[in-house]
């Protein structure tokens, strides 16, 4: 699914007095079926420019190009739910938004806005749990007595029991437990390797991006001051000027070169860097 932003700027509040540009002359490209990252310090415009990406704003100046969607000021998309079905987006601590006493009903929810048949519904209820690593026993268990990292889990199937192309998550580690945040990084790892979506991860934890990410583009100010894949933007200099600190695995990785001279090779896990580390030290 192509996902262009040409030129987009957002504005809040254009004609008022306390109107706020929050983005400023975006120009990028989502990686299609790669695990996107989206950083950057608070107030830097993350958050806006996925809201523009689904049609929730829409661009004061600029266009995003979804597929043969076009979203742009004075142009109105004939049915927006037709973009809206291919891009899934679950909000920061998504559980704090449940409707619904049961599961299924908490998943049934979205698609009532989608033209999907009613036959379909019930299916697509487990299929989502299962994606998620939950059994459909969870159909109909009170939403509000799951464990935080159950209910986040039932969140994303809410979602992607629509079946988008595009999933949207923004913070979705925040307030778990490193238990439940593991399982929702395999989650994650799992809709990119055996589902082809393409994911679009919204934070400031850079410890999470440098763990799950393809490609990474982070925003200060309202503008696109970086990108490249990880590697290359954690390493980078600049990125101290834009208030983020690298991720500790590549700021160990330096350390041992420095003291050490040992050049090893950067690593995603850091049990695989210890490993490397002891092979040098025998």
């Amino acid at each position: 699914m192509e996902i262009k932003f040409n030129n987009v700027s957002y504005t809040y509040n254009p004609n008022s007095p306390i109107k706020k540009k929050a983005l400023s002359n975006i120009d990028l490209a989502i990686k299609e079926k790669q695990i996107n990252g989206i950083i950057g310090r608070s107030g830097s415009g993350k958050t806006t420019l996925v809201e523009l990406l689904n049609a929730l704003l829409i661009p004061t100046s600029g266009n995003i190009k979804v597929d043969e969607f076009i979203i742009q000021k004075d142009k109105k998309i004939v049915n927006v739910n037709n973009l809206r079905v291919n891009i899934g987006l679950v909000f920061q601590f998504p559980e704090e938004q449940f409707f619904n006493l049961k599961v299924k009903d908490e998943i049934k929810f979205g698609m009532k806005y989608f033209d999907i048949k009613a036959d379909e519904i019930d299916n697509r209820c487990i299929e989502a749990l299962n994606m998620v690593g939950l059994d459909d026993s969870y159909l109909n268990r009170d939403t509000f007595k799951l464990s935080s990292g159950e209910m986040r889990k039932v969140a994303i199937a809410s979602v992607l029991a629509f079946n988008p192309k595009v999933v949207i998550l923004d913070e979705p580690t925040i307030g778990l437990d490193s238990s439940s945040k593991k399982n929702l990084i395999n989650l994650i790892r799992l809709l990119k390797v055996k589902y082809d979506k393409t994911i679009i991860v919204i934070t400031h934890d850079v410890d999470l991006l440098h763990q799950i990410s393809d490609y990474i583009f982070v925003l200060d100010n309202g503008k696109l001051v970086l990108e490249g894949d990880k590697y290359q933007v954690f390493t980078s200099e600049e990125l101290l000027n834009y208030g983020l600190i690298p991720p500790k695995i590549i700021e160990f990785e330096k350390l041992v070169l420095e003291n050490k001279n040992i050049k090893i090779g950067y690593r995603d896990d850091i049990n695989d860097l210890i490993k490397d580390i002891y092979r040098y030290a025998k």
